[in-house]
């Protein structure tokens, strides 16, 4: 079984897999648009975490809310996990369970640069479709942006979140178009510089988010 992350599961898979391809997948655009409850925020104050949206409906229906639709393409970049055959079932549990608010599964191909071949066929995404309960839909980024830096949840707080993914796609696509994403994080920063006081104490911050893991390079 493949499973492709495009979120947290980029910089936290906390799952055991054998083989690892960084690469994209085509057809979708990916968005702040999922509210988080069970992770990263609470019922009184939901977090927000990406989803995928296709690009066909962002086309049709959210354009004229989306400040960067005009050079918005369809490739969303991530990372592809092999999962040993003897933790399919075990793996999969664990994955209905940590992505249960609102999402379900997809197969989807995974492409790298270079070739229309697919590296991997019908690998697993989870999507929360623009239809289900947890779908919080566009709004301006400097709102999102507040809600994610003041939203905290079981899984830790929002901010890290964002900055971590934000971090790790630099790595596993460093030429990746994602501004939607690399606009949020530096949304959040000013907000981080300005509550920090001092660009020392901001430096330390964010030293203590960022997680120091090691995503699969383009070429695995």
């Amino acid at each position: 079984m493949w499973l492709f992350g495009y979120g947290s599961l980029i910089w936290r898979p906390d799952l055991e897999y054998e083989d690892s391809k960084a690469g994209y997948i085509k057809g979708h655009v990916r968005r702040f648009w999922q509210s988080s409850t069970d992770h990263r925020g609470t019922e009184e104050a939901p977090g927000r975490v990406v989803t995928l949206i296709p690009f066909d409906e962002f086309s049709e229906k959210f354009t004229a809310h989306d400040q960067h639709s005009i050079d918005q393409d369809d490739i969303t970049w991530g990372v592809a996990y092999k999962i040993p055959e003897s933790k399919v079932a075990e793996t999969k549990a664990y994955l209905d369970h940590r992505e249960k608010n609102g999402y379900e599964t997809h197969f989807l191909e995974v492409y790298q640069p270079g070739s229309d071949v697919p590296v991997v066929e019908k690998a697993i995404v989870y999507i929360g479709s623009t239809d289900n309960s947890e779908f919080a839909g566009p709004a301006p980024l400097e709102s999102i942006a507040e809600q994610i830096y003041h939203s905290y949840g079981p899984s830790g707080a929002n901010k890290d979140y964002l900055l971590n993914l934000a971090h790790a796609l630099r790595i596993v696509a460093p030429l990746g178009n994602d501004q939607h994403l690399f606009e949020l994080e530096a949304k959040v920063k000013d907000l981080m510089r300005k509550d920090a006081g001092s660009q020392e104490a901001f430096d330390s911050m964010l030293s203590n988010i960022i997680v120091q893991s090691k995503p699969a390079a383009t070429s695995a």
